[in-house]
């Protein structure tokens, strides 16, 4: 329906802060039949691009590529929605490390029903959301009655797998790794014994805030009227530059 409903993008921003205000970056690409999304990989470009893959671990891991000279970026699989909703029933926030995990014993059965679902035969454009993990992902796992260690420990090898298999499709590839999930050591170590390519692991600034960082980027780009959304990543009409710009 053309319709993106996003929060704080306000003109009375820039008169709380006494600053110059650039926001509202996602209305724009869906009026021109964009989704609105995925904006990071034009930082990718700009600020990136001397790696193969930028490869982001959060509640779903999603790749930002360069594939004949255009950018492409899509979800993976999902990653930490799926890990913080188990280890939760043991009363933790978060796996540490991947260190429960870890105990756990991988349940091929599983792996295999969670391997050959649908979404990861689709060429993308493609994206995930937590709809489609309530209704599919959550179902399967519950449906084995696996401890929790065993349940992280097997949808950890199917990270490792998933990743690794969009990933390998360059070979000799650099890939940079930011997001929370880089804090998984575990799943960085099985992501490890799937790949040869080079796995890029940043200091903990570039690891938590590259995001941010790029959606500044978003701003300086507006503010000079370059592109800041690229069509080939939001399926948007063509590319543009996108936002709105409020002073004090």
């Amino acid at each position: 329906n053309k319709l993106t409903y996003q929060i704080g993008n306000l003109k009375k921003l820039s008169s709380l802060v006494e600053k110059t205000v650039v926001c509202d970056f996602r209305v724009q690409d869906v009026e021109f039949g964009g989704q609105g999304a995925p904006l990071v990989p034009i930082g990718d470009e700009l600020l990136f691009s001397d790696y193969d893959f930028c490869l982001n671990l959060g509640g779903f891991a999603n790749v930002s590529t360069k594939t004949n000279s255009t950018r492409i970026a899509y979800d993976i699989c999902p990653v930490n929605i799926v890990l913080n909703r188990y280890v939760s029933k043991l009363g933790y926030d978060f796996d540490d490390s991947g260190k429960i995990a870890s105990i756990g014993k991988m349940n091929p059965e599983l792996l295999s029903e969670l391997n050959g679902l649908d979404f990861y035969n689709l060429n993308p454009p493609k994206s995930l959301g937590l709809e489609w993990v309530r209704d599919i992902v959550f179902p399967i796992i519950d449906n084995y009655n696996l401890s929790v260690e065993d349940i992280l420990r097997t949808f950890i090898e199917h990270c490792a797998f998933q990743i690794s298999r969009e990933t390998g499709k360059k070979e000799d590839a650099f890939i940079l790794i930011t997001g929370g999930g880089v804090y998984n050591s575990f799943l960085i170590e099985r992501l490890k014994t799937f790949t040869n390519n080079k796995i890029v692991i940043p200091d903990k600034n570039l690891i938590e805030f590259k995001e941010a960082l790029i959606f500044g980027l978003l701003g300086v780009l507006k503010l000079r009227g370059e592109i800041n959304c690229l069509r080939s990543v939001t399926g948007a009409k063509k590319d543009h530059s996108s936002g709105q710009i409020y002073y004090p």
